[in-house]
């Protein structure tokens, strides 16, 4: 069959997961801490190529998207009044660290709540106390890595809350709830520039009028790659009528 046919089948399939992206970075542009998702593309062969069996591999099978990085991009903050929610004014992130897994996460969202973590007292007996955190089981490390212990009857104090980053933030992994994770090529965890400020919190960066350019876009690619499926096809049929 023409190769034309393969290679506007991958068109069209990787236009779709572009298309995913985007609706996502859309789905999300009032959510706060969010950071908008690239789309990056890249060939999927462009040279003749030795086959298992010596034969070569034809080129020309179109473009795969390798990944969706992260854009960092800093962007305005809402001034919510709460007292426990913060922005990073800078770059970094606030730690967040999960008691049941031992799991460390980080996050620019900062639309933080206090929740009690029961302790020892040392002599057998169980203590509540409160302490900073997401709302969701994970607590909010201090400058010190600590966890910040919360007053009660003081709700209106600001918090000592951490600011840490990495040498590299390029290919961090994106997990639920606005966090990341590092991987090896972002180095080793480091006390961050940023500047911690109470009361706000960080807007997300999608720019919603590049975003519906994009889906247009890519809805227009998809349908030329539709296209090109079609009359690749009516190609190969009119060369199967003439053998007859």
């Amino acid at each position: 069959m023409n190769q034309s046919f393969y290679t506007a089948a991958v068109g069209a399939w990787q236009q779709q997961v572009r298309l995913n992206v985007h609706g996502n970075n859309i789905a999300n542009v009032n959510n706060f801490g969010f950071k908008a998702k690239r789309p990056v593309f890249s060939d999927l062969m462009y040279d003749y190529i030795n086959g298992a069996r010596q034969d070569e591999m034809p080129r020309g099978t179109g473009a795969y998207m390798v990944s969706a990085d992260t854009d960092f991009a800093p962007t305005g903050f809402a001034d919510t009044g709460l007292a426990m929610d913060y922005a990073i004014e800078g770059e970094g992130f606030f730690a967040l660290w999960d008691p049941a897994t031992g799991e460390y996460s980080y996050s620019r969202d900062g639309s933080f709540t206090m929740s009690q973590y029961m302790l020892d007292d040392g002599t057998g007996n169980m203590q509540t106390h409160w302490y900073l955190s997401d709302g969701l089981g994970r607590f909010v490390m201090s400058r010190n890595g600590q966890l910040i212990e919360v007053d009660p009857e003081d709700l209106d104090a600001e918090q000592p809350v951490g600011v840490f980053d990495f040498v590299n933030t390029n290919g961090m992994l994106n997990i639920s709830e606005n966090r990341f994770q590092p991987v090896e090529k972002n180095g080793q965890l480091r006390v961050g520039s940023g500047k911690v400020v109470q009361r706000k919190l960080e807007q997300s960066n999608v720019d919603l009028a590049n975003e519906l350019s994009k889906v247009i876009e890519s809805q227009r690619s998809f349908t030329y790659s539709l296209k090109m499926i079609q009359t690749s096809d009516e190609i190969e049929t009119t060369v199967n009528d003439l053998r007859r």
